[in-house]
């Protein structure tokens, strides 16, 4: 088990507060018994033994990554509850966005990181992390997942076949990532490694959502899916024709457009539609 808890500004280094009327430990499910008592009043011993998570929720203002730590005090008043909490330096820093794809990778709620509030989770919060740290020991040899840098929230990446007649698509997507505040990028907008295919890979592995344009079958884009798909990202699939997915992707829905104005006009408005959804829906 785990206290999570998620509030829209987020927490500061050791101590917070919570709406009381926001504490959904219920005292009259057997599993939570010990950590209220009838009068609703915290055990702070039985709180203090499990570990907590402390996030902000999602769309708020705090910061972007997560605690870990232990809850050490708590002060419980009518309308909000202080905490003080130490954070476990031992364990590795996480972002919001990590969080999230490991609770849907291994069966949890995520609907949850919505809205302001403190529950407990039946999970081994220490299982999960480890299990996030084996994902990440993967050792390729032709690109490193270690110089990716740290995943950010607001970045899109599109990956895409480079030539003139998709200039127009790539503006149209820009504008649609931008609309709804956000940033959108590709491989040939940065320079940082030696090699192309490490500024590919570590565009994806710090973007939020991947778009992928599958049109004319673009081996290298296919590739980039691959990749994306392994690092466990939200890949939106968009192509001109239905002959452009390949048959092992087919099974993933997709966006189809037509490379004119109107077509780009209804590309636009439907990828600002499909990414507010995924960041509504983690």
């Amino acid at each position: 088990m785990f206290h999570l808890l998620v509030s829209y500004e987020g927490w500061s280094e050791n101590a917070g507060a919570i709406p009381t009327g926001r504490i959904y430990i219920d005292q009259s499910e057997q599993t939570l018994s010990e950590f209220r008592g009838e009068n609703g009043v915290l055990n702070i011993d039985a709180v203090r033994r499990i570990p907590a998570l402390l996030m902000t929720e999602i769309g708020g203002t705090g910061p972007s990554s997560v605690k870990i730590g232990h809850i050490t005090s708590v002060s419980q008043g009518s309308r909000n509850t202080t905490l003080q909490y130490s954070t476990d330096s031992g364990v590795p820093s996480v972002s919001n966005s990590e969080f999230q794809a490991l609770a849907r990778q291994h069966g949890l709620s995520t609907g949850a990181l919505n809205h302001t509030h403190w529950e407990i989770v039946d999970f081994d919060l220490y299982r999960l992390m480890l299990l996030r740290c084996q994902r990440n020991q993967l050792s390729p040899t032709v690109f490193s997942f270690e110089q990716a840098g740290s995943p950010q929230d607001n970045l899109v990446s599109v990956m895409m076949p480079f030539g003139a007649e998709l200039t127009s698509v790539y503006a149209s997507l820009q504008s649609a990532v931008q609309s709804i505040g956000m940033e959108a990028r590709r491989a040939d907008d940065l320079w940082e490694h030696q090699f192309v295919i490490q500024d590919i890979v570590s565009l994806i592995a710090r973007s939020r959502v991947v778009i992928c344009d599958c049109s004319d079958r673009n081996p290298n884009v296919f590739y980039e899916v691959g990749i994306a798909h392994s690092l466990g990202k939200e890949a939106i699939l968009i192509a001109q024709t239905e002959a452009d997915i390949p048959f092992d992707l087919r099974h993933i829905r997709y966006l189809k457009y037509l490379n004119n104005k109107e077509g780009l006009n209804i590309l636009s408005r439907e990828i600002a539609k499909r990414i507010q959804t995924i960041l509504r829906n983690p």
